[in-house]
């Protein structure tokens, strides 16, 4: 079959999780605007908004009686490769494209100890593009994923100092794929459209052992999905359908919000995320029969690492800094042209003004700095490196009614 089902596959469950445009693997961190700013550190014990539905849903305990969120983030990655293949050509262009992540949150209280709240947003999202005739085209051209999850939940204040919280992930995710299916120039380009649904959950504890420090630990499960493509070559499908089991890996994060005094809070942040599970692709066709050999993956568990401090400049405003460092679960040996990923090291920066005691906008800007990425991939011997980057600009509107 001429089209690179290695690279199929890698797409379907990957793309979008390109991690030149979020935080390393797949796993989209920009689920809010107000954490912008902090570089997401303490998310799961900072309970600001009901974005905490995401982050940690026990904090929905910390909200007043109904809240409203809606945030944008503007995502904007540089991949901008340097090298050679066996077939020739052009170094790409810039893959990286803009995109735009949209988050929004309910959260209301039902009774004096519990409360319920719903988020929709996007864990997953990207898409990258290089130039038709670039050295890496029968590896990747083009590869976009979209993603939403809903996610309903519950937290029940248990004491004044503990709160437990829990969710249910529903999510759809579609893909599309395209290279070309052979060295010479205008060969056909193959195309693959696949989609799927899965469930998770995710559950959260928040501690509160005095009155300036709390802090939380949560743990969001793994998403199991059985993705079905269509191939297409120069727009004619192949008869059978192609499928890929995949398994989105599970996190865990501890964080820690302190109230240093009335003017500034630090927060701090560690989480790990289970990538190992992503060992190998194994592709079938409709009958069930393999269609490529098993692609070896070998991706490695992953943390990162971040440290926050908001200042609350006046009744109105809050000043907020972050800094993160996060590590790729990709080796150097597996490193492919639709994953280029390396870790990164963020610097972060925003902004809280209340509007009127019962809305407030946040900004936030971040930038990313990644550590050049190598590569040595496939058939062609794609060799080089990718000079990479990310910038982050975020805005959110909170309302309380």
């Amino acid at each position: 079959m001429p089209f690179r089902l290695t690279h199929l596959a890698a797409g379907l469950v990957l793309a979008g999780a390109t991690s030149l445009a979020h935080a390393a693997g797949f796993a989209l961190i920009e689920q809010n605007a107000s954490g912008l700013g902090n570089a997401y550190a303490g998310q799961a014990a900072a309970a600001t908004d009901a974005s905490t539905i995401f982050f940690n849903p026990a904090g929905m305990t910390m909200l007043p009686d109904r809240q409203l969120v809606l945030a944008g983030n503007l995502i904007k990655p540089q991949a901008e490769f340097s090298g050679t293949s066996l077939i020739g050509g052009g170094d790409g262009g810039d893959a990286g494209s803009l995109a735009l992540v949209p988050n929004a949150y309910f959260a209301f209280r039902l009774t004096p100890d519990v409360h319920l709240g719903v988020g929709l947003n996007a864990p997953f999202g990207l898409k990258t593009e290089y130039d038709a005739g670039w050295a890496g085209r029968t590896q990747a051209l083009e590869s976009e994923v979209r993603t939403i999850v809903v996610n309903p939940s519950i937290a029940w204040k248990a004491s004044d100092s503990l709160s437990l919280g829990a969710g249910l992930s529903l999510q759809y995710i579609e893909a599309t794929l395209t290279n070309a299916t052979g060295a010479a120039p205008g060969a056909p380009v193959g195309a693959v459209e696949g989609d799927d649904y899965g469930w998770g959950f995710n559950l959260g504890v928040l501690w509160q052992p005095s009155e300036a420090t709390r802090l939380g630990l949560a743990y969001r499960s793994e998403i199991d999905n059985t993705l079905e493509g269509t191939l297409k070559v120069n727009g004619i499908t192949a008869a059978s359908p192609v499928f890929a089991d995949v398994t989105l890996p599970d996190s865990a994060s501890l964080s820690v919000f302190h109230k240093m005094n009335a003017r500034w809070e630090l927060l701090a942040d560690v989480t790990w995320t289970g990538w190992s599970d992503f060992d190998e692709l194994r592709i079938v066709n409709g009958a069930g029969a393999p269609v490529t050999p098993p692609t070896t993956e070998n991706w490695e568990d992953n943390f990162r690492y971040s440290l926050g401090a908001n200042y609350h400049y006046n009744d109105r405003l809050i000043l907020r800094g972050g800094l993160a460092y996060d590590e790729t679960p990709v080796r150097d040996a597996h490193r492919t042209a639709r994953i280029p990923d390396e870790s990164r090291t963020w610097i972060a920066i925003g902004a809280q003004y209340r509007l009127s005691p019962r809305s407030t906008l946040d900004f936030g800007y971040a930038h990313l700095f990644v550590k050049d990425a190598s590569i040595d991939e496939g058939a062609v011997k794609l060799k080089g490196t990718y000079d990479n980057a990310v910038d982050i600009l975020s805005a959110q509107l909170t309302l309380n009614f």
